[in-house]
């Protein structure tokens, strides 16, 4: 396990398979794709940072790398991929075997360079705001307040733009300091930049351009005309205090009218025309359903409910496939503008994340979801985008990744936060994963923390057999990692698809292959070390929110699967399967099974599930807690009990995003069922040794022991 660690730590990288199958053969009956999942912008810790521009191959355009054969004597180097033969230019002419460049040190297998070549002036980045306002006054304090914190947080020089929305769209011109003025565009349709430029006056008084493409200072814009709508940060304070909720009344039977669509269509347009190519990020707080104009996902009527998962399943969702063609245009067009989409979204209900996930995944955006304004998770998340400190995110904008692979490798796709450049090339595979068909992507949002993942194709037809080695090299937590992006992946693109059949078929060929047992003998059955826990993560997958829809809104599975598809492996893991740490008098903190058996009545739980963490006091240490013993001076070692548990808690919140939600809960208590729906059901209602003083789980889900007695019988068929 230690030396996949220490491969991540070195190049940001996990690959399941670390010895890659030889033939396209060996490739598919390894059941788990060749795949790696990739964090460009990871922190690697004495990275050689180059101050000149990389050395490319002539022919293949790859990079001057360790696995290069260089000839000292004649100033030439054999490229790895494509094996052509290229000179060194007059800068490198004193290289000798005792004098190597950086790139050139077999340790250096990931390098930095400093772009020389800069085009142009460095444009600051740009936030535009679009803030919902058809909400009740309360919410609107919370964000209010919120946004007040994050202007001041802002960088210095960057800009910000403010747009709201509720029955109509309003653009607020800032730069018009002596009363309140905005542009108001109807709610039901969408806005075209040339529309833009005519309503906005971006011409008053000059002529406009008849010819050519008009767009920011470079292409025919004044920069007065543009910072009537983006101003410096410094100067923004006073549209925030002027927030007000949106004034159009609402019938009792009916829903606000919110044109959550066309405000973000005029948003990707404003800044498409002002900053076209430079980093910004479109920032939307929504707090409830879009029901008015392009992207709505509801009728105003509450009479109708909100589409669901069944809904979805049955094609009675008739607003749906709408909305989600109409963000994939908006996706497409911010992806050409090199603009994030972000979004926020704080209601009970639905607010449509499910239709937008098009347009937040391919701009590399960032999504959280919480019920109000003024819960934790959005205030804290929130705050964690701008803060700088050791966990801060490390905003970055407009990426390209580019992949190159020897001949007999070609590339699937990219499951993750991308968007494909369309670059079709050899090295492009007839199966499409994800962002295929190409061997370049636009990543227009990164951060620290953004992973990819990479599927990959053998090419070659026949060669020796190395799939005995394959297992050697297997790591079972990037495995498990590559397995949930690629069901969820299938579960939002295959129709008919059914989830827990394909996850078991897999696990029982890769079982088969890799197991030694006896046939027909599931007695004789074992896994080596290296294969050994990966049944446990797939059973953990199984009941996992990304494969089980059910009790979850379209919202928040798309909200779960978003998260798991920018998570790096260790992360991944959380979310399938959480870790239980448990806290007693007789023993330190010591992380347990995730197994209903580690309840006890005076025991301390601690559930981490990612998107969660559950503080859990057994029934005898609650009537302590409650009779107030912790505050006596003789039970020092109580308060410090029930205190170790809060203070893991806090450090595990501190350094994550989006920030969990902490549920403190008791034994048969009401929340206790956000820990009871992670454990495995070794005891339930009908089991026969359900008197071990712990709990009980009522539910008909079978065991892991049952679930690894029945992979054995399959397996050694």
């Amino acid at each position: 396990m230690s030396e996949f660690l220490d491969l991540e730590a070195q190049d940001g990288i996990r690959m399941p398979w670390n010895v890659i199958p030889g033939t396209r053969e060996d490739a598919l009956s390894c059941v788990v794709p060749i795949s790696a999942i990739y964090t460009p912008l990871k922190q690697v810790p004495d990275i050689p940072v180059l101050p000149y521009s990389p050395l490319r191959c002539r022919m293949c355009r790859s990079i001057l790398n360790p696995f290069s054969i260089v000839d000292y004597v004649a100033k030439i180097w054999v490229c790895p991929f494509c094996f052509q033969r290229n000179h060194f230019p007059q800068h490198y002419s004193s290289i000798s075997e005792s004098n190597l460049p950086a790139e050139l040190f077999p340790q250096y297998t990931t390098v930095e360079y400093i772009s020389t070549a800069e085009t142009g002036p460095v444009v600051p980045p740009v936030f535009m705001f679009v803030v919902d306002t058809c909400m009740i006054e309360e919410e609107i304090g919370y964000l209010k307040s919120a946004l007040a914190q994050v202007v001041e947080l802002l960088p210095d020089n960057s800009l910000v733009g403010f747009i709201t929305f509720g029955t109509y769209v309003q653009v607020h011109e800032l730069g018009f300091g002596l009363l309140p003025k905005s542009y108001v565009f109807k709610g039901t349709k969408e806005v075209t930049k040339d529309e833009m430029l005519d309503q906005m006056c971006f011409f008053a008084g000059k002529r406009k351009p008849t010819t050519g493409v008009i767009a920011g200072t470079r292409d025919g814009l004044s920069s007065e005309s543009i910072a009537r709508f983006l101003l410096p940060a410094s100067e923004c304070e006073f549209v925030i205090e002027e927030l007000q909720k949106d004034p159009w009344p609402v019938p009792a039977d009916q829903r606000a009218s919110r044109c959550t669509g066309a405000a973000l269509s005029v948003a990707a347009s404003l800044l498409g025309v002002c900053v076209p190519g430079s980093g910004a990020r479109i920032m939307a707080f929504v707090g409830g359903p879009s029901t008015e104009g392009p992207g709505s996902i509801v009728s105003k009527s509450l009479l109708e409910p909100i589409r669901s998962h069944k809904d979805l399943d049955k094609d009675s969702a008739p607003l749906y496939d709408k909305a989600v063609k109409f963000y994939d245009q908006i996706a497409k067009q911010l992806v050409h503008q090199g603009h994030v989409l972000d979004v926020f979204a704080c209601a009970v209900d639905q607010v449509g994340v499910a239709e937008m996930k098009v347009a937040i995944e391919k701009t590399g955006g960032i999504v959280v979801l919480a019920e109000s304004f003024g819960h934790s998770v959005f205030k804290d998340s929130l705050l964690r985008i701008f803060q700088s400190s050791d966990n801060d995110l490390g905003l970055s904008f407009n990426g390209i990744l580019e992949i190159n692979c020897s001949k007999d490798v070609k590339i699937q796709g990219i499951i993750g936060p991308c968007a494909s450049l369309e670059k079709k090339s050899p090295l492009s595979s007839d199966t499409v994963i994800g962002q295929g068909n190409t061997s370049a992507w636009k990543m227009c949002g990164l951060d620290k923390k953004t992973s990819l993942c990479l599927v990959y194709d053998i090419a070659k037809k026949d060669g020796s057999n190395t799939i005995g080695q394959a297992a050697s090299g297997f790591d079972q937590e990037a495995a498990a990692a590559v397995m949930a992006r690629l069901v969820s992946f299938k579960m939002e693109t295959e129709a008919d698809f059914d989830p827990i059949r394909w996850l078991d078929r897999a696990l029982i060929r890769l079982c088969s292959k890799f197991g030694d047992y006896q046939k027909e003998n599931p007695s004789s059955f074992s896994l080596s070390p290296r294969i050994s826990i990966f049944p446990q993560f797939v059973f953990n997958l199984r009941r996992s929110q990304f494969v089980q829809v059910f009790n979850n809104s379209p919202d928040e599975t798309a909200y779960f699967r978003m998260v798991l598809d920018r998570e790096d492996v260790t992360n991944a893991v959380v979310m399938i399967q959480p870790s239980l740490i448990s806290y007693s008098f007789q023993s330190g903190p010591e992380p347990v099974l995730l197994d209903v058996t580690a309840i006890a009545a005076d025991k301390i739980l601690l559930l981490d599930s990612y998107f969660t963490v559950v503080i859990f006091h057994g029934i005898t240490i609650a009537q302590w807690r409650n009779a107030g013993y912790q505050d006596q001076q003789d039970h020092e070692v109580f308060a410090q009990l029930l205190k170790s548990p809060h203070e893991e808690a806090d450090t595990i919140i501190r350094e994550r995003f989006p920030v969990p939600r902490l549920v403190v809960c008791d034994q048969y208590g009401s929340q206790a069922r956000f820990l009871l729906a992670k454990l495995n059901p070794s005891v339930t209602y009908n089991s026969d040794n359900s008197s071990h003083g712990g709990d009980v789980i009522f539910t008909d889900d079978v065991s892991f022991q049952v679930f690894m007695d029945h992979l054995m019988r399959l397996a050694v068929q």
